[in-house]
């Protein structure tokens, strides 16, 4: 695998990645708890994406694994900030997967 590829593998995880990651934020979390979830979550798709497309041996290329990673972490923030948030689709899968408390309000 080259660093191109590291780089090209990162950046497609990167991009959805905060899809699934709305998926477990909730609306009612701060800021500083959204962004800590979002990192340990990229960081963790870092992994599996360098494991998915070099098998465990990639592991071995320190330099590569990385690059994949930073990719990962890199691509999912800027793209949250850039597409995600701004078209309202994040924040959407948010609420739409919270679970209600089964409160009513009167």
């Amino acid at each position: 695998m080259s660093t191109l590829d590291s780089l090209t593998a990162g950046a497609q995880v990167g991009t959805l990645l905060p899809l699934f990651t709305a998926v477990v934020q909730r609306p009612a979390w701060s800021a500083e708890v959204k962004k800590i979830v979002a990192v340990v979550l990229a960081l963790i798709a870092g992994v599996i994406t360098v494991a998915a497309s070099g098998g465990w041996q990639q592991f071995q290329h320190g330099s590569l694994t990385f690059v994949t990673i930073a990719a990962v972490l890199t691509v999912s923030q800027s793209t949250y900030d850039l597409l995600w948030k701004p078209s309202r689709i994040a924040p959407v899968i948010e609420r739409a997967t919270t679970p209600s408390t089964g409160e009513t309000v009167e």
